[in-house]
């Protein structure tokens, strides 16, 4: 089946879709028939539980040249394994607790060979993968394609945001290609690979252990705006017929496991359902925004929602920072400085981001845990008081943050690595005393004699 085909996809989040490669593939009538038409498997994928509300329920049905089952025992893969010294999963006994605010600059590219699985590193992670709450948030760099070895999470579904290099994901359900400005959200257990169109590729990982990521509601904004459902995609069915012998990698419960396999798992030749794997081009967000004056809240740019067990708070939300028009009046309109509940983590996939135009480069991140205060740096604040309010474009940017309701632990490795700013704090250091009482007593005096009047 040739690849252009394969990259046909099935438009709409959260949608029942149904895709077959070969004609005659799918079942008509029942899900699970005696005997399938073509000798194909049955195989249910299940990414929540059985009797999940049907409006949150993911399921899709799989029809496959051989079933999962087949595949030797996994063992688990040495503790002195480079990927297991770079991979950690919540609880981590080895992670920090800091209030600080906390800078990297962007990581290495690699200089040994290494995959997508070889090349993640953890930052920070969060609540407890066994219990299903909470995220780890990896990096990747990978400099060469995923050959014979596949992967899949049963801790958590994965959100990709490439931040360098196109890549393409073949999946069980069909192969979807991902750049720079795209996201790509595989579910929970979902088998994959992944192969390198350019000759490097690095980028962001938010691994959610919990409830799936969702659209957001739209409350007031009514029944347009952010990010609509039909601008999400799902692969067309694309399998592979092969028995050549590769190595499967499983995540479980924080431990990584490999086992032999003797044919690509991934030939799925038809299937139907709604729990697949997705992509998203961040530059269909429909962005809202004040057209008066004050700096919304960043809750009014999320993209996609991992809910927790409380109403309005969330386990994980994605936030863009895209390319949009700046018009409040009398309003300073970076972020202003806060203290939140939310522990914020941040990347940038390209250009500069408004309230930190300096030290925030692309393929860095940064790290305010609950009640840090930030905002902006020394000279964002001194440029944004000063600055004539006009309606301005704000361009070439593309910001991001995982945001969660969970504190979040540095790894041991983030914290001693040499790409760690040490002087992050410094960025604050220049903000100095304008406060008068003199000048706050002549302000008192015309608002009252104004009032007067």
């Amino acid at each position: 089946m040739g690849i252009q085909s394969a990259l046909t996809y099935l438009a709409g989040f959260g949608n029942e879709h149904e895709t077959e490669a070969v004609t005659g593939a799918l079942p008509i009538g029942q899900f699970n028939p005696q005997q399938h038409p073509l000798g194909l498997y049955t195989e249910q994928f299940s990414s929540t539980a059985f009797t999940c509300p049907r409006a949150k329920n993911r399921r899709s049905w799989f029809y496959r040249i051989r079933p999962s089952v087949l595949q030797s025992e996994f063992k688990p893969l040495p503790t002195s394994s480079p990927i297991n010294q770079r991979i950690s999963t919540s609880p981590d006994s080895n992670a920090y607790n800091t209030p600080n605010p906390l800078r990297w600059n962007p990581f290495d590219k690699p200089e040994a060979n290494s995959d997508f699985i070889e090349g993640m590193t953890t930052l920070v992670t969060n609540g407890n993968a066994r219990l299903q709450t909470g995220i780890g948030i990896h990096l990747y760099h990978a400099n060469q394609s995923m050959t014979q070895r596949y992967f899949y999470n049963a801790d958590g579904e994965l959100l990709i945001v490439p931040q360098q290099g196109e890549m393409l994901f073949y999946t069980e359900c069909g192969v979807i290609a991902v750049s720079p400005g795209e996201i790509i959200v595989i579910p929970r257990g979902i088998k994959f690979r992944v192969d390198l169109i350019d000759k490097n590729a690095n980028g962001y990982i938010c691994e959610n252990y919990g409830s799936a990521f969702e659209l957001p509601e739209r409350g007031p904004i009514g029944a347009n705006g952010l990010a609509n459902s039909r601008d999400f995609y799902y692969p067309k069915a694309h399998y592979e017929d092969t028995d050549e012998k590769g190595e499967l990698f499983c995540k479980f419960s924080g431990e990584l496991f490999h086992a032999e396999i003797d044919h690509s798992p991934l030939n799925v030749v038809a299937w139907v359902g709604n729990s697949s794997p997705y992509k998203y081009d961040l530059a269909n967000f429909n962005t809202i925004n004040s057209v008066s004056y004050d700096h919304t809240d960043p809750s009014i740019f999320t993209v996609l929602t991992s809910p927790s067990n409380t109403t309005g708070v969330a386990n994980v939300d994605f936030v863009i920072f895209p390319p949009r028009w700046s018009v409040t009046e009398k309003t300073f309109r970076p972020p202003w400085y806060h203290r939140n509940i939310m522990s914020e983590f941040m990347g940038l996939v390209r250009g500069t981001y408004d309230a930190k135009e300096k030290g925030f480069v692309p393929g860095a991140a940064s790290l305010h845990n609950c009640m840090t205060a930030h905002g902006p740096d020394s000279d964002a604040f001194e440029t944004a008081c000063n600055k004539k309010l006009i309606p301005e474009k704000i361009e070439n940017t593309l910001a991001f943050m995982f945001e969660s309701c969970y504190a979040m632990q540095p790894t041991k490795l983030a914290m001693h690595s040499k790409h760690l700013q040490k002087d992050y704090q410094t960025c604050w250091s220049k903000l100095s005393k304008n406060f008068s009482e003199k000048d706050s007593k002549t302000s008192s005096s015309s608002s009252r004699a104004g009032k007067s009047s």
